[in-house]
Protein backbone atom coordinates (compact mmCIF):
# COMPACT_ATOMS: atom_id res chain seq x y z
CA UNK A 1 0.00 0.00 0.00
CA UNK A 2 1.24 3.70 -0.54
CA UNK A 3 1.55 3.68 3.57
CA UNK A 4 3.78 0.74 3.22
CA UNK A 5 6.16 2.57 0.70
CA UNK A 6 6.00 6.01 2.68
CA UNK A 7 6.88 4.20 6.26
CA UNK A 8 9.51 2.40 3.98
CA UNK A 9 10.88 5.34 3.16
CA UNK A 10 10.39 7.20 6.57
CA UNK A 11 12.57 4.57 8.14
CA UNK A 12 15.24 4.44 5.19
CA UNK A 13 14.77 1.35 3.66
CA UNK A 14 17.03 1.95 0.25
CA UNK A 15 15.51 -0.38 -1.78
CA UNK A 16 12.06 -2.75 -1.91
CA UNK A 17 10.49 -5.25 -4.12
CA UNK A 18 6.66 -4.57 -4.50
CA UNK A 19 4.16 -7.90 -4.74
CA UNK A 20 1.04 -7.21 -6.27
CA UNK A 21 -1.63 -9.37 -4.59
CA UNK A 22 -4.63 -10.70 -5.36
CA UNK A 23 -4.37 -10.56 -9.66
CA UNK A 24 -6.26 -13.47 -9.77
CA UNK A 25 -9.32 -11.36 -9.35
CA UNK A 26 -8.31 -8.49 -11.73
CA UNK A 27 -7.44 -10.47 -14.97
CA UNK A 28 -8.20 -7.59 -17.10
CA UNK A 29 -4.66 -6.77 -18.25
CA UNK A 30 -5.28 -3.02 -18.84
CA UNK A 31 -6.63 -2.67 -15.06
CA UNK A 32 -3.48 -4.13 -13.59
CA UNK A 33 -0.72 -2.36 -16.25
CA UNK A 34 -2.76 0.89 -14.51
CA UNK A 35 -2.23 -0.16 -11.09
CA UNK A 36 1.09 -0.97 -11.99
CA UNK A 37 2.12 2.55 -13.91
CA UNK A 38 0.38 4.06 -10.44
CA UNK A 39 2.82 1.96 -8.02
CA UNK A 40 5.64 3.19 -9.73
CA UNK A 41 4.63 6.58 -9.94
CA UNK A 42 3.98 6.75 -6.29
CA UNK A 43 7.52 5.19 -5.72
CA UNK A 44 9.13 7.62 -7.59
CA UNK A 45 7.29 10.23 -5.39
CA UNK A 46 9.11 8.87 -2.10
CA UNK A 47 12.64 8.99 -4.16
CA UNK A 48 12.64 5.35 -4.88
CA UNK A 49 13.92 4.04 -8.61
CA UNK A 50 9.93 3.80 -9.69
CA UNK A 51 11.33 2.40 -13.25
CA UNK A 52 13.83 -0.09 -11.79
CA UNK A 53 11.88 -1.96 -9.11
CA UNK A 54 10.80 -4.97 -9.32
CA UNK A 55 7.18 -5.76 -9.20
CA UNK A 56 5.94 -8.85 -9.03
CA UNK A 57 1.74 -9.85 -9.80
CA UNK A 58 0.46 -13.08 -7.95
CA UNK A 59 -1.77 -14.27 -5.70
CA UNK A 60 -0.75 -15.54 -2.71
CA UNK A 61 -3.99 -16.99 -1.80
CA UNK A 62 -3.71 -19.08 -5.23
CA UNK A 63 -0.10 -20.03 -4.57
CA UNK A 64 -0.88 -21.33 -1.35
CA UNK A 65 -4.18 -23.55 -2.75
CA UNK A 66 -1.36 -24.74 -5.23
CA UNK A 67 -1.81 -22.92 -8.64
CA UNK A 68 1.43 -23.58 -10.93
CA UNK A 69 1.38 -20.02 -12.05
CA UNK A 70 0.81 -18.18 -9.07
CA UNK A 71 3.14 -20.85 -7.47
CA UNK A 72 6.26 -19.54 -9.94
CA UNK A 73 5.05 -15.83 -8.93
CA UNK A 74 5.88 -16.45 -5.50
CA UNK A 75 9.49 -18.24 -6.08
CA UNK A 76 10.30 -15.04 -8.95
CA UNK A 77 9.47 -12.82 -5.34
CA UNK A 78 12.16 -14.88 -3.75
CA UNK A 79 14.22 -14.89 -6.05
CA UNK A 80 13.98 -10.96 -6.67
CA UNK A 81 14.29 -10.32 -2.94
CA UNK A 82 17.76 -12.50 -2.91
CA UNK A 83 18.95 -10.70 -5.69
CA UNK A 84 17.54 -7.12 -5.84
CA UNK A 85 17.92 -6.46 -2.08
CA UNK A 86 21.86 -6.18 -0.59
CA UNK A 87 22.15 -8.10 2.85
CA UNK A 88 22.11 -5.37 5.42
CA UNK A 89 25.40 -4.51 6.81
CA UNK A 90 25.74 -5.48 10.38
CA UNK A 91 28.42 -3.94 13.27
CA UNK A 92 29.38 -7.62 13.88
CA UNK A 93 30.38 -7.67 9.93
CA UNK A 94 33.36 -5.47 10.70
Amino acid sequence: TKEHILLARQVGVPKIVVFLNKCDILPDEEILELVEMEVREFLTKYDYPGNETPIIRGSALKALEGDAHYSNQVNELIKTLDTYIEDPFRETDK
